[in-house]
């Protein structure tokens, strides 16, 4: 037992109901008939809207600047709106880190595991002078690594001692506009060995 399409249409139209596209959603949206839309964009388009809007997120969190990103998926402030709701515990289910605090030559090597068990397209933002400095105890420790980018790749760079939830949001939404101009072919790594048709 089919639906009657036609019907169906008719019967949304009534109700008043229309069909819902996100503001941000790219490409352009054309009337097509029988009441139906048609939208033209790319595909690379789609998918990267698509990876911009659902970052699943790995913290690494080690002073004080996690507590003002923990304050960043709370109600107030709550990151979840822009598509970061998704926080997950093992690095092979995420494809963002965010490094909050002083990394510390010990943590260098755990840091870098974590980033390697990433799932490819990867992402990484460093919140807060520590994180992207060594902040004040680069200087008087034998042991504090001189930021983050030392260790990984990063993205996007949230300055502050700590940062306040607002940079943060903003520093996730750059990343965001980063993602959705990127080209899927540049961005993910080939495989070890792999020639790439040379």
């Amino acid at each position: 037992m089919g639906v009657d399409k036609k019907r169906y249409l008719s019967q949304l139209e009534e109700d008043g109901l229309k069909q819902v596209v996100p503001a941000d959603f790219p490409g352009k949206i054309i009337p097509g008939g029988n009441g139906g839309n048609i939208v033209v964009t790319t595909l690379d388009s789609v998918i990267n809207w698509g990876r911009a809007n659902s970052l699943w997120s790995l913290y690494f969190g080690t002073s004080c600047c996690a507590i003002e990103m923990m304050q960043t998926g709370a109600a107030r402030h709550d990151y979840s709106r822009f598509g970061f709701e998704v926080a997950r515990a093992s690095a092979r289910q995420a494809d963002l880190i965010i490094i909050a605090g002083t990394i510390v030559n010990k943590m260098g090597p755990v840091l870098r595991r974590l980033y390697d068990q990433m799932a490819e397209p990867k992402y990484v933002i460093a919140m807060g002078a520590c994180a992207i400095s060594g902040g004040p105890f680069y200087y008087n420790s034998y042991s504090v690594i001189k930021g983050a980018d030392h260790v990984i790749p990063v993205d996007v760079y949230v300055p502050g001692c700590p940062p306040r939830p607002e940079a943060l949001l903003e520093g996730m939404i750059m990343l965001q506009q980063k993602i959705k101009t990127e080209n899927m072919a540049k961005k993910v790594n080939p495989i070890d060995g792999f020639d790439e048709g040379k």
